[in-house]
């Protein structure tokens, strides 16, 4: 059953609507773009950030500027020189931040990489209260000018959407950025079915929906069904691994079968019983990263 907020809410839309369907969309988007609350909602959040702090103490904190805003970066030098140093970046999924990648930070650190932690817009360390992919590409922009390119590139959830529309380009004023390997956890393939479920969740009309889908015409320049990380994926050369599990609640194991039916670059890996988030933190996918990301230890680092 719905809550008091949300029959509010679809109140107050269906009203506006009914004198301009196109302001609804507008004001839905905005709904759709809040971040939530910063604050751990539970012990264990607050346990796992505090289990963190170790690991989060070593960054060096850099800003990324971008148009319309900046977020904060968290570099990390690699804790072994044993083996071919990788620079990656790692980014976290919508709700979550880089503190609760500490486990996956350390991890690759301790195998010889050089990792650069992202927190987006209304996200950890970074200011606002919105998020769009927009921005997060224009995020990715950033770090990729900041240092220079990356050869590895890993996001959890919509952080790793994220990392495959920016490697096709899908904000037009924004190049495409493509690391030699990519990894993707936990991760949607697409961002139409995201759009719709929005959509029938505050009951939007047909005339409001297509204002709330436009939006991301009016700020990428591209419209939602070409934010298509799969078809993207599939249409590269870098090879993909694609870490999901069958029990992930919040993204359907379906989207890790589109990926892996995309192109012959993508590798699936399951990892069940770890759903959405413990995944990230699981010792088992993160050795299987780490065996990924430096597979190919000739490989040059490319600045897309």
């Amino acid at each position: 059953m719905a809550s008091f907020a949300i029959k509010v809410t679809r109140l107050a839309l269906k009203t506006v609507a009914a004198l301009s369907p196109e302001l609804a969309g507008r004001l839905a988007f905005r709904l759709f773009s809040i971040t939530p609350s910063r604050k751990p909602k539970s012990g264990k959040e607050k346990a796992a950030l505090a289990a963190a702090e170790p690991v989060m103490a070593r960054a060096r904190l850099v800003t990324l500027s971008f148009a319309g805003g900046w977020v904060m970066a968290k570099h990390f030098e690699a804790q072994s020189t044993g083996i071919a140093t990788r620079r990656i970046l790692l980014v976290h999924g919508w709700g979550s931040r880089s503190d609760y990648l500490a486990p996956m930070i350390g991890g690759l650190t301790a195998g010889g990489a050089e990792v650069v932690a992202l927190d987006w817009p209304g996200h950890g360390a970074s200011p606002g209260r919105t998020l769009t992919m927009p921005a997060a590409v224009r995020a990715i922009d950033a770090a990729w000018r900041q240092f220079g390119g990356f050869d590895v590139a890993v996001g959890h959830s919509f952080g790793g959407a994220s990392l495959a529309c920016a490697a096709g380009g899908l904000v037009c004023d924004v190049p495409s950025h493509v690391a030699r390997r990519m990894v993707l956890v936990g991760a949607p393939s697409e961002m139409t079915w995201l759009f719709k479920g929005f959509g029938r969740y505050l009951q939007l009309s047909a005339k409001s929906q297509a204002a709330l889908e436009d939006m991301v015409v009016r700020l990428s320049g591209r419209r939602l069904e070409e934010f298509d990380a799969a078809r993207i994926l599939g249409m590269l050369t870098t090879p993909v691994l694609v870490v999901h599990a069958e029990d992930d609640k919040e993204v359907s194991a379906d989207h890790a079968r589109r990926y892996a039916a995309a192109g012959d670059n993508v590798e699936l890996d399951w990892a069940n019983g770890l759903g959405h988030r413990r995944i990230v933190s699981a010792d088992p996918v993160i050795a299987r990263i780490n065996a990924f990301i430096h597979a190919g230890a000739t490989d040059r680092r490319k600045a897309a």
